[in-house]
């Protein structure tokens, strides 16, 4: 298989959707991409090594997150409001990973529709 010469801004790119998918593995993230998954994983140790974030993968904070899509009723209104401020920062990150995707879309198409010389 012939090694593919990645633009820093679609690596850029890569590792953005990586780290605002909150849940998201190399496996997942690389197969939408079309790359190898140590290719990947390559691409964001390297940026995390560059920024000074340490190997741990940083959204894995130990909280448990709200499954159902809606936060659970209590009746501790502090709990409450703890539950819909995590509900507010998963829709959040998953806002930023729709984002991230159509942007390299977007690229993707100029790209393409650049490329064609009928």
């Amino acid at each position: 298989m012939a090694m593919k010469d990645y633009s820093d801004e679609f690596k850029a790119d890569a590792v953005a959707l990586y780290e605002s998918t909150p849940g998201a593995t190399y496996k997942d993230i690389a197969a939408d991409l079309g790359v190898n998954r140590a290719t990947l994983r390559e691409w964001v140790l390297r940026d995390r090594g560059r920024r000074g974030v340490t190997p741990t993968d940083p959204r894995s904070d130990g909280k448990a997150s709200v499954q159902a899509g809606q936060p659970a009723a209590s009746t501790d209104p502090d709990e409450r409001i703890r539950q819909l401020e995590a509900r507010v920062a998963e829709l959040e990150a998953s806002e930023r990973k729709l984002a991230t995707e159509r942007d390299i879309l977007r690229r993707a198409a100029k790209y393409f529709a650049g490329e064609t010389n009928w």
